[in-house]
């Protein structure tokens, strides 16, 4: 069984948006700068809690953020 969808997200351009930094995002998370990094890139996909910290943190829902391509 293969997964055809792909997830993509916002997360840098909301980020960016808000004036915040990798790092800045990172710490209100509770994560390395790493993490947003990849993240960004879309090289990780996040758990659903941090997906979450993510949203709160940028002041967006969970779908204007993340979605399935």
């Amino acid at each position: 069984m293969t997964d055809a969808h792909t997830l993509k997200n916002a997360v840098a351009a909301r980020r960016e948006e808000r004036g915040l930094t990798q790092l800045a995002l990172a710490e209100e998370c509770g994560v390395r700068r790493e993490t947003i990094v990849n993240l960004e890139r879309g090289r990780y996909n996040p758990s659903l809690k941090l997906a979450l910290k993510i949203c709160a943190a940028l002041g967006a829902r969970a779908e204007e953020l993340f979605w399935l391509e």
